[in-house]
């Protein structure tokens, strides 16, 4: 039986996950990597308001080379998307 003193965990309360700071267990934000280069062609300036292709890994390909490859990234056979693009200040 749990003490009086300590409160039941409730199912949406987790432990830190490994990406949470130590001092606060807090989750750390993630953001992508916004590269500015295609990895095929590397001629292909890619501005982070351009249409570019990325893997879950990150990967980035302008979007000529994207469908030359058929959506597939070369380097971890994963899905090629289209890259989110961020919103610029307003």
């Amino acid at each position: 039986m749990l003490s009086a003193s300590v409160p039941p965990v409730r199912a949406y309360e987790q432990l830190p996950g490994p990406g949470a700071d130590e001092r606060t267990g807090v989750e750390a934000d993630m953001a992508l990597e916004m590269r500015d280069r295609c990895e095929r062609c590397e001629t292909v300036a890619l501005p982070q308001e351009a249409d570019a292709r990325i893997c879950s890994y990150e990967c980035t390909f302008c979007v000529p080379c994207g469908d030359a490859m058929r959506g597939v990234c070369p380097n971890c056979g994963g899905e090629l998307v289209p890259r989110p693009r961020r919103r610029t200040g307003s």
